[in-house]
């Protein structure tokens, strides 16, 4: 599906979602590495899993009051949170008040993400969804190219500018949503709901998630989920704490008397980076070549490349090898996300796309509430048994996807 094709509300989106995580790459990354700093390792491990349940919650509301009062009502609720927390981020009081912050932003992400899918369900026909997902996360993963790298600098030197910028960002891609982008939600989808009784909505949702997860192939493919997402998340983690702790400051390259020096925040900011360039330039192409395959094998091939490449980590120190590690990983990451938004879209029932493309966010809110553990871990591990740890939760949903996809419908293809 070719971009000048698209309706206006996804390329609205498209460029507004691109300009916000490409200031996003410049603090999220090094997060777990301010916190320890200021609070302590242990401390950080358990906060970083905060956000994680309050972000189950806020899909799983998020998701219901998508699928009651629209895809728009509810991106524009989720964009204005996290403007409004950036700007508080951004007055830096302490680092408790930093963490708040966080936190509120954590949440209007979650509104918004379940809202953003099911429309991008609800416009493009199902042949093309994966090819439009798999642009989307090429174009958000844009500023994860030099976000890190710019980020190493800016955010413990000039961390309030960064915040601020974030907050102008996000505040005018909120009115780009408020005045362009239009409801898509089918009308057969709308009900009559008072959005005054918070806890009726919060039980009604509690319900039809219980009816979700009684599908025996859903449920699967979230605890599938929530495995690999342990291991992708390390990137954000548990590999910020391990570069700063083990990788020295080194040379990189030198022509002549000229060198590149990096200390092992901009070898970590590097790593992100590459991350990043990897998925703009590969996330579209790799879809393609991959387009054929069969959802399960897919999966299980991100599971096993994500998993083996962050174990490899924990075997050197060398710059040049942990930027071809990267590759490895970012490969398997790269895999993963638009197949696990493509099944979605054609398992999901048309009526309840909202709320199945929320459960389906369970994996990553789940994945990053358990994935803080290997930083609390770190204390007393080395780094052979943490990243050991790791690969044994990427193999685990490689297994349980295997499993899952046994008991598909006989019409689903496989």
């Amino acid at each position: 599906m070719k971009w000048f094709s698209w309706d206006i509300n996804l390329k609205t989106r498209l460029i507004g979602e691109t300009l916000f995580n490409m200031l996003f790459w410049m603090y999220f990354p090094f997060l777990t590495i301010y916190f320890s700093e200021e609070l302590g390792v242990i401390e950080a491990g358990i906060m970083m899993t905060a956000p994680s349940i309050i972000s189950i919650f806020g899909g799983m509301i998020g998701g219901y009051i998508t699928d009651q009062f629209g895809r728009r009502k509810i991106m524009l609720i989720g964009a204005f949170m996290q403007a409004t927390f950036f700007a508080l981020f951004a007055l830096s009081f302490s680092p408790w008040f930093d963490y708040a912050a966080f936190i509120g932003i954590s949440l209007g992400k979650s509104f918004y993400r379940p809202a953003s899918s099911a429309m991008v369900a609800d416009l493009v026909p199902d042949e093309e969804r994966r090819s439009v997902f798999a642009t989307f996360a090429s174009a958000n993963n844009l500023g994860a190219v030099v976000g890190p790298i710019i980020g190493a600098v800016l955010f413990f030197q000039y961390r309030s500018e960064l915040l601020w910028a974030c907050t102008v960002v996000t505040l005018f891609y909120s009115l780009a949503i408020l005045f362009i982008i239009r409801e898509t939600m089918p009308e057969h989808e709308e009900e009559v709901a008072d959005s005054n009784k918070l806890l009726l909505v919060v039980k009604q949702q509690l319900v039809n998630y219980f009816v979700i997860f009684k599908d025996k192939v859903f449920f699967f493919f979230i605890l599938g989920g929530t495995f690999i997402t342990v291991s992708i998340m390390q990137l954000d983690l548990y590999l910020a704490v391990y570069v700063r702790n083990f990788v020295p400051a080194q040379e990189l390259f030198s022509i002549g008397e000229w060198s590149i020096t990096l200390s092992s925040e901009e070898v970590f900011g590097w790593m992100i980076g590459l991350n990043g360039l990897l998925f703009v330039l590969f996330v579209i192409p790799v879809t393609k070549m991959l387009n054929g395959w069969k959802d399960r094998n897919s999966l299980i091939l991100a599971a096993c490349l994500s998993g083996f490449g962050m174990f490899l980590v924990g075997f050197t120190t060398s710059a040049w090898l942990l930027f071809g590690i990267t590759v490895i990983l970012t490969i398997g990451e790269i895999i993963h996300g638009p197949v696990v938004q493509n099944f979605v879209s054609k398992y999901a029932p048309e009526n309840a796309r909202g709320q199945y493309m929320a459960a389906s966010d369970l994996q990553y809110s789940l994945g990053r509430l358990i994935a803080p553990i290997t930083v609390i871990l770190s204390v007393s591990l080395s780094p052979v048994f943490i990243f050991g740890i790791i690969i044994v939760c990427a193999l685990i949903s490689a297994f349980i996807y295997v499993f899952m996809f046994k008991n598909l419908p006989v019409n689903y293809e496989k």
